[in-house]
């Protein structure tokens, strides 16, 4: 895949370098600005990315304003912004992509290569958006997406405190002890950032960094290796080394795993909008509305044909943060079946319809899935207490309609004859 161009380069002094492994892979054409021009070649050459090529310049605030509004005001789909950095720098522009300034060119290229791939899904969510009416504005990148941005912590001892708590503080944390306990989370959830930590034992790491680029699921997963420099896969996209402070290997990898995020998030846009808008982008459930109609249909044809029909409430109690829900929420599109219904409730709790399964199959399948989220899904910020689902279970009767099925539920009646 050549890089589609043009491309802006940012450097105080030439970056012949930096050009000639963009002009390889297929970058044209290639144009170099100064900080204190950045708006205006950003304006004349309209880039699809910018590489930002000194790590060792650093803008004055008011050219860094400037570099800044123009970026977002664009409009469009997402410029990505790719940042050369040194051992003891961070990308100037919050929200580049960093890039090692000893990496190997083919990595940068990789990286690069995986955002622009992101800005064709983000182009495509907003053209198909466009036609579908003034209504969807959801294919955006939100400033707070970073709160929605699940990174797995993997490290034992001293190590894990200081990774996990400026996690915590930008994202949502999922902690891990063991390689196997990673290694379930992986599979079981929508991970976007991997930091693997010290502490695990010989070997532990390098055998983590085999495990995730042998899946081709997770060869474009951002992952941090702290302490470590000489571990390395060249499968791996977005691994990012860090030596002596973990806080700066946070603020590196943080950028990444935002836009891992906001390729899934353009994902459940382009679902949704692929249903006509009866999946919610946010949640990948089923909206309200669209589940109600179904329900009420699938009741009637229990009632017709005899087939069994199983409903569920899933209920989280005494949580106050929305992020708790909305993790629930997707990590029940990853636990259902393909014949099952499901949307999230105004109070958080998920209302999931079983077809063709009686109530004592439909309670073992409840207790699966609630196992899972009891294990998994993310715990509210500063509450890192184990999440306890609550199960409701009804099976329709003979004599049920839609009301009185869902009011033994405990349900609110009134949303399901809206």
């Amino acid at each position: 895949m050549a890089l589609l161009g043009p491309m802006l380069m940012v450097a105080e002094s030439s970056a012949a370098d930096l050009a000639n492994v963009l002009g390889k892979a297929g970058a044209f054409p290639i144009a170099q600005t100064r900080w204190a021009d950045v708006p205006a070649a950003i304006a004349e050459t309209q880039p699809v990315a910018i590489a930002i090529a000194d790590p060792q310049v650093t803008p004055s605030p008011t050219q860094l304003s400037a570099a800044i509004e123009s970026i977002e005001m664009r409009g469009g789909p997402v410029t990505p912004v790719i940042s050369v950095i040194d051992a003891s720098s961070i990308p100037a522009i919050p929200g580049a992509l960093p890039i090692a300034v000893n990496e190997c060119p083919d990595r940068l290229i990789a990286r690069l290569r995986w955002a622009l791939r992101i800005r064709t899904l983000h182009a495509t969510a907003l053209r198909r958006s466009r036609a579908s009416g003034p209504d969807k504005v959801f294919t955006f990148m939100p400033p707070n997406l970073l709160e929605e941005t699940a990174v797995l912590c993997v490290a034992r001892g001293g190590s894990y405190p200081v990774l996990s708590a400026p996690i915590g503080e930008r994202a949502g944390l999922i902690g891990a002890l063991s390689i196997e306990t990673a290694a379930r989370y992986l599979n079981a959830r929508d991970v976007d950032a991997v930091i693997i930590g010290e502490g695990l034992g010989p070997g532990v790491g390098e055998a983590l960094l085999t495990l995730v680029a042998s899946d081709t699921r997770f060869q474009d997963l951002p992952v941090g290796v702290l302490n470590n420099a000489a571990a390395d896969d060249k499968r791996l996209v977005n691994l990012v080394r860090a030596e002596g402070d973990p806080v700066r290997l946070v603020e590196c990898i943080l950028p990444l795993a935002r836009l891992h995020a906001f390729e899934a998030r353009l994902a459940r846009a382009l679902k949704s909008l692929e249903s006509e808008g009866a999946i919610d982008p946010n949640t990948g459930l089923l909206v309200a509305q669209v589940f109600w109609r179904k329900l009420e249909r699938a009741v009637q044809e229990s009632q017709e044909t005899g087939v069994a029909l199983s409903i569920a409430r899933f209920t989280f109690e005494g949580i106050a943060d929305g992020r708790a829900y909305v993790d629930a929420a997707r990590l029940f599109t990853r636990l259902g079946r393909n014949t099952d219904l499901a949307c999230q409730e105004q109070d958080g709790s998920i209302l999931a319809a079983f077809a063709k399964t009686d109530l004592r199959s439909a309670h073992l399948l409840a207790r699966q899935i609630a196992s899972v989220l009891k294990h998994t899904m993310l715990s509210p910020s500063d509450d890192r207490r184990v999440i306890k689902p609550t199960i409701t279970l009804a099976a329709v009767k003979p004599a049920d309609d839609l009301s009185t099925l869902v009011a033994r539920l405990g349900a609110p009646v009134k949303v399901a004859a809206e």
